[in-house]
């Protein structure tokens, strides 16, 4: 796509890391810090028109309130008044596949600090994208070039 490309996982704090790395699973309060600074990445790119892929594990409705909207996501429910920054226009891609196959993957990872063990936590804490949310549902049963696919006619449909 020519788009930048960015991974979560590399803006973790060390603290987010090493609670990882020891098998205990992130709490709000541990990801709210991350997800708001990946929300200043997005809106950067957005203010000089730059498209921009995120891989992240934004697991809860709430987490991708705050990709989209910052901080003040947590602060209010309410919506945007006029003139305050509007929510980034995010198409949300939920990748869906059974704990087996996602499990198979992630122990073939070399050197990341998120053991396979955690995954259970994150299939527990997963709120699947609802309306209104802009989303797309792509199951992980499929080859990597049909994945591939189905987001890029997503993302040029919509």
């Amino acid at each position: 796509l020519g788009w930048k490309f960015y991974d979560a996982d590399d803006y973790h704090s060390p603290e987010n890391k090493k609670k990882m790395a020891e098998g205990i699973p992130l709490s709000d309060e541990d990801r709210i810090p991350w997800l708001c600074a990946l929300h200043d990445i997005l809106r950067r790119e957005d203010s000089c028109r730059q498209d921009a892929i995120l891989a992240c594990s934004a697991l809860k409705k709430m987490y991708r309130r705050v990709l989209a909207s910052g901080a003040s996501a947590i602060e209010s429910n309410q919506p945007e008044q006029p003139g305050e920054n509007a929510a980034l226009k995010i198409l949300f891609v939920h990748l869906d596949g059974p704990m087996d196959i996602i499990a198979g993957r992630l122990k073939k990872r070399r050197g990341h600090f998120m053991p396979s063990e955690l995954l259970k936590s994150q299939f527990d804490t997963l709120e699947p994208p609802s309306a209104p949310e802009d989303f797309i549902t792509v199951s992980l049963e499929k080859s990597l070039p049909e994945i591939v696919l189905e987001i890029q006619r997503a993302i040029f449909q919509g």
